[in-house]
């Protein structure tokens, strides 16, 4: 039977599909690559497009001794275009194989990116799943800014240490590596007998088999790729909680000593002091992870478990648990949106200070205002990707809060941080977010103050 006479045996809407080949969802048929890339300003290599990520689960194991990984990733996504390929961003490790909901598909590499061509094209709105199975020695990336500073995979005194901002975690997991596409996690890890693995989240009961401990962490609120992290190695773990029954873990290597026990003691007390100021805390543990000088050379607000070197511990504390608020539930649109981040955070400790050390935000600002470094550019426009970790992001930025609210006045500041911090919660935001926001809830035209302090170059003559 030729297809003229087929064709006439069979229904119209039937005969129109074969005639036309529009099969649903064969390869090529009617999808395209999704993007390499999301043209973030300052990252333009990082993330990728044509999907949005609504769960990770990591399958790990890691043995310190040979420094090997192998790792499974299984990755839902909701299509946001018609698909014939994808990209996810993974550093230096050797992909084994790779599928699409279940059917092999094919995996190219060209440099961080790895391209998958499924067995049949997605249809935009879809939900699929990936699964990918990569294996190696995870690496340490160097980045741009003045002080090279290195994140990925972390090699330390008992294991390892994985941290990712920005862009880090594509050393250990492949991901859509921006902070625009937040997705819940599950990552479990297995390390020889002896070790612990401490990671985002609330943890399972862990399991031993023969000479291995299995370890499970869920992490139950949406969280951007550079905020996971994975610390391997000889903990001391500590469980507590605070007044209003919120889990807090911390994790503290025993080459820290005692020194640090009483402020490590307070981090309960810090989260409580947050939620006055900031609101009711977004997730639903809190903790810290503190790790010899040397282990790596920055404090880094990881979700709910903060990274802090016992050398950074007296001043970053505060700063870190802050940015539970501000930058993990919070999280910026893009990278240039750095200083809702960090401004936030480094205001919290001029309010901290203002609490408990009497010390008023006044005199912070002014410092920071004499500070001549803080006015190298904008804090709403770092010129490039090394300087998105630069004094002007933190200092500067908080110096615009600080403007805000002498503007707003005492009460009506708090409230409008409250109001923005549950209004974007677990989202993401922008400046013109934030600016927009502030205008509409204190009634006020801020032009002003946002040309000179927030987008400013020149250092006014006087605060």
């Amino acid at each position: 039977m030729d297809m003229r006479t087929l064709v006439r045996t069979l229904t119209p809407a039937v005969a129109l599909l074969l005639l036309t080949g529009c099969t649903g969802g064969g390869a090529g048929v009617h999808g395209k690559p999704g993007s390499a890339g999301v043209r973030d300003p300052l990252f333009r290599g990082l993330g990728n497009g044509g999907y949005d990520v609504q769960h990770y689960a990591l399958t790990l194991e890691y043995d310190p001794d040979t420094s090997h990984l192998e790792g499974t990733a299984e990755i839902t996504a909701r299509a946001t275009q018609d698909l014939s390929s994808f990209n996810l961003d993974l550093h230096g490790l050797k992909v084994d194989g790779a599928t699409v909901d279940g059917k092999e598909a094919a995996a190219n590499r060209a440099g961080d990116e790895l391209t998958l061509r499924p067995h049949r094209d997605i249809d935009k709105g879809r939900t699929f799943r990936t699964v990918v199975r990569y294996s190696g020695e995870p690496q340490t990336i160097t980045d741009d800014d003045e002080e090279k500073s290195e994140e990925g995979w972390l090699e330390t005194r008992s294991g390892a240490l994985a941290v990712g901002e920005p862009s880090g975690s594509m050393a250990w997991f492949p991901s859509n590596n921006h902070p625009s596409d937040k997705a819940t996690y599950d990552i479990t890890v297995t390390v020889p007998k002896g070790l612990q693995a401490i990671s985002n989240g609330e943890p399972a009961k862990p399991k031993t088999t023969g000479g291995s401990r299995t370890y499970a962490w869920k992490s139950r609120q949406p969280m951007a790729s550079y905020l996971a992290t994975l610390a391997i190695g000889d903990y001391k773990v500590t469980p507590s909680r605070t007044s209003t029954g919120l889990p807090v873990l911390t994790a503290v290597d025993p080459a820290v000593g005692k020194k640090y026990a009483q402020l490590i003691a307070q981090v309960p007390e810090i989260v409580e002091w947050g939620e006055e100021n900031f609101g009711r805390y977004p997730f639903s543990s809190a903790g810290v992870i503190v790790v010899p000088e040397g282990d790596v050379g920055y404090a880094l607000e990881t979700q709910t478990k903060p990274v802090i070197p016992v050398n950074e511990l007296p001043d970053t504390l505060v700063h870190e648990i802050a940015h539970q608020w501000f930058g993990n539930s919070v999280t910026p649109k893009s990278w240039k949106d750095m200083w809702l981040n960090e401004g936030f955070a480094t205001y919290a400790e001029w309010i901290w200070h203002e609490d408990f050390d009497a010390t008023p935000a006044k005199e912070s600002f002014a410092a920071a205002f004499a500070d001549d470094s803080n006015w190298a550019f904008p804090p709403a426009d770092p010129p490039s990707a090394a300087e998105v970790s630069e004094k002007p992001v933190y200092d500067r930025g908080a110096m615009v809060l600080h403007k805000v609210r002498q503007a707003v006045g005492e009460k009506a500041f708090f409230e409008i941080v409250k109001g923005w911090a549950q209004e974007h919660r677990h989202g993401n935001a922008s400046t013109a977010d934030f600016t927009s926001y502030l205008e509409e809830k204190s009634g006020k035209d801020l032009t002003e103050l946002w040309d000179t302090w927030l987008y400013g170059m020149d250092k006014p003559a006087s605060p």
